[in-house]
């Protein structure tokens, strides 16, 4: 009894330094961008002075609204094309499927830093070469395996008998489609466009290597500043989509359970 007692609380104690671990700097960046003193310098003198700054922060409002306009972009494209190919992987059987499968893995695998660099190179040799496209297409081949696995997973639960009842009852393809198969694998359609929005809005690396000048998404502008001099309205700013990315999780995870029914 003593011995499952203890391991229940150190169980608690073990998950509370893992929640402390993963979210006390967060909670210490947001309490600084309140924080009159730009240095971190204590005590702590309450303000709202930085997050007036940074609406007249030209340069990091324009990054935030590139990267924003991006992240969108990047996972409609994503969910179409990736939930496409994953019914065309689900439904058909042709030669190399095994190995097209296969090969969703590397990309997701593969560091950045060598995918940054390989699609720098591509896009140069093909004239794109660099701007706000070379990222969306950066983004879009970074994002799409992410989704085609999800909802692939997900179809992997998908009765096939339901199609052929549609099917018997009349409906066509695309009525299969869109009144059975598609609300069957929703909950992995907004799994996937979650992966593709955060990797895309995440996304330092591949940015990095295809960003120019006056054309940056915020990581990218984040990390300049930072190499200028670190103000607190990069605490401000990070703060603001730390709040809304909560509130658009919580508001997925109340109107949707991924198991299945809304």
């Amino acid at each position: 009894m003593m011995t499952t007692r203890m391991l229940e609380w150190l169980g608690r104690i073990y998950i509370g330094l893992l929640l402390a671990f993963l979210y006390l700097p967060i909670i210490i960046m947001a309490l600084m961008s309140f924080n009159v003193s730009p240095f971190y310098q204590l005590p702590f003198e309450w303000t709202t002075e930085w997050y007036a700054s940074l609406w007249q922060n030209d340069q990091l409002i324009a990054a935030t609204w590139n990267s924003l306009e991006i992240a969108v972009i990047t996972t409609i494209i994503s969910l179409v094309l990736g939930s496409a190919a994953s019914l065309a992987l689900y439904r058909y059987e042709f030669r190399g499927k095994k190995l097209l499968q296969a090969l969703l893995f590397p990309p997701i695998a593969i560091p950045w830093l060598i995918t940054g660099t390989a699609m720098l190179i591509f896009f140069f040799g093909v004239g794109i070469g660099r701007g706000l496209f070379a990222i969306l297409l950066g983004h879009v081949a970074l994002a799409l395996p992410y989704v085609i696995v999800v909802v692939s997973a997900r179809l992997q639960t998908f009765a096939p008998e339901l199609e052929e009842a549609a099917r018997s009852l009349g409906a066509n393809q695309w009525q299969v489609t869109m009144r059975v198969t598609l609300p069957w694998i929703m909950p992995g359609v907004i799994a996937g466009g979650l992966f593709a929005f955060a990797v895309s809005f995440d996304q330092f690396v591949v940015s990095y290597f295809l960003a120019t000048p006056g054309q940056t998404t915020l990581p990218v502008e984040i990390y300049a500043a930072i190499r200028k001099g670190f103000t607190p309205e990069i605490n401000a700013v990070s703060t603001i989509i730390i709040v809304v990315s909560m509130a658009l999780m919580l508001l997925t995870a109340r109107f949707f359970k991924f198991g299945g029914e809304k």
